[in-house]
């Protein structure tokens, strides 16, 4: 094969540099084996150089590969619900070319070891970028600091111990201030725990009239408001993950306001789905946090239109059907969202709450600039990492066609505008729609 390639007749969109370039013969992107050569208007006005692979988009989005900062991949320790391979293949089939996994797999990532593990595995598989958080504990449940230096040396991309709240104010404490030292971000899931034990769906009328435990809104709110007043204390850098309410979309942008070094992200469930979809009992609509009222759900999607969310990440946490086909209180928490992650985030530019560059942006440059990651742009000389997309494409969600391992999808059945097309890493496409 041809180590350079022109993509030709695309419209290439790169939020890092406020870059819409409209499809055309003589413009697109060049790349040469791993690196992008050249982009722009006017870039094959002599035409496609000699020895050089053309593909034609016709009229497709080009974009960065999209960049997912928050996925269960299950491996080592869960395999039947998905494995790297799985994970990846899934993730090139969603137009993501980079993805950050969690530490909640069997051992935790609270261990140089485990983390060169998935590295290796990941070069094994040799398809998408997969990069992990660590722990912030020793085995992400107890008050013991990991070795933060020795992780973030060899990797570790944040520290986070994932679906596990860090309960302990002093520990929280201590790992924002220890943190500074390696430039280091403390991801945290936002939930007192105390408050929202034995709950299973929004605590609300329809909580009630189910005969559900609820999980207040109160219970995110109350620990976010005081990781805020720890963050205020040290000056550390802290990331909320999946905000699910509006009193944590207005606590963010306060902390916002008097400078604080805080980012969050939410999750496409959180914007696209309410408390309603739970209907009769449906377990993949049973989420971590869980899906709350209308009015949050809006209040999500403006604070993603306004800054105030910082990015969105697909919260992946496949489950499988023993985990899900359960009775409600007793079925596991999570839904897949690789393979969805774009097609959602489309709906943002679709019901006109944001411009189509500034829904990508949400899904590339900005969780990567987050944790300083090297992807999610392009850039000449830079990786070439893209997704080749049609943005206007009918789809209907069909969970039943996942790569994935697993199924347990909330918007099964779900009618959405946008189809990737391709996926490439490096200069390799590792994922092509059958056409």
């Amino acid at each position: 094969m041809a180590s350079r390639v022109a993509y030709t007749n695309a419209r290439v969109i790169d939020p890092e540099s406020d870059s819409d370039i409209p499809a055309s013969n003589i413009g697109g992107l060049l790349t040469d084996g791993p690196l992008i050569r050249a982009m722009g208007k006017n870039i094959f006005q002599e035409g496609v150089p000699d020895g050089t692979l053309q593909i034609d988009c016709r009229g497709a989005v080009l974009s960065p590969g999209l960049v997912d900062i928050r996925a269960d991949l299950c491996e080592p320790g869960a395999e039947h619900k998905e494995d790297l391979e799985s994970g990846s293949r899934a993730a090139a089939a969603g137009g993501v070319t980079s993805v950050v996994a969690i530490p909640n797999t069997q051992p935790v990532i609270d261990e140089v070891s485990v983390l060169e593990f998935i590295a290796r595995r990941a070069r094994e598989v040799k398809l998408i970028k997969v990069f992990a958080h660590a722990t912030v504990t020793k085995g992400g449940n107890s008050d013991e600091l990991v070795e933060m230096g020795l992780l973030k040396e060899a990797g570790a991309i944040s520290f986070t111990d994932g679906l596990r709240t860090i309960t302990n104010a002093k520990v929280l404490l201590r790992a924002l201030k220890y943190a500074q030292a390696y430039n280091g971000i403390i991801m945290q899931h936002p939930e007192e725990q105390m408050l929202s034990q034995g709950g299973v769906m929004h605590s609300g009328e329809l909580s009630t009239r189910l005969g559900l435990p609820g999980i207040p809104a109160e219970s995110e709110i109350i620990m976010l408001q005081r990781d805020l007043k720890l963050v205020e204390m040290t000056g550390g850098r802290y990331h909320a993950a999946h905000i699910s309410t509006a009193s944590s979309v207005q606590a963010i942008a306060n902390a916002k306001s008097i400078g604080l070094n805080v980012t969050c992200d939410t999750s496409p469930p959180y914007f696209g789905l309410n408390e309603l979809a739970v209907g009769e009992y449906r377990t993949f609509a049973k989420l971590l946090p869980p899906l709350r009222g209308e009015e949050d759900r809006k209040a999500i999607i403006e604070g993603l239109s306004n800054g105030i969310i910082d990015c969105i990440a697909s919260d992946h946490a496949p489950q499988d059907q023993d985990s899900k086909r359960l009775p409600f209180e007793q079925a596991e928490f999570g839904a897949v969202g690789l393979e969805t992650l774009l097609q959602l985030t489309l709906e943002l530019y679709h019901n006109n709450h944001l411009k189509l560059i500034d829904a990508l942006a949400l899904v590339t440059n900005k969780p990567a600039n987050i944790l300083g990651l090297p992807v999610g742009k392009l850039t000449v000389g830079g990786p070439a990492d893209l997704t080749i997309f049609d943005p206007d494409s009918p789809r209907k969600i069909e969970p039943y066609k996942f790569v994935s391992k697993s199924k347990n999808s909330p918007f099964d059945g779900r009618m959405v505008q946008g189809h990737v097309l391709n996926t490439v890493v490096d200069g390799r496409t590792i994922y092509s729609a059958v056409t």
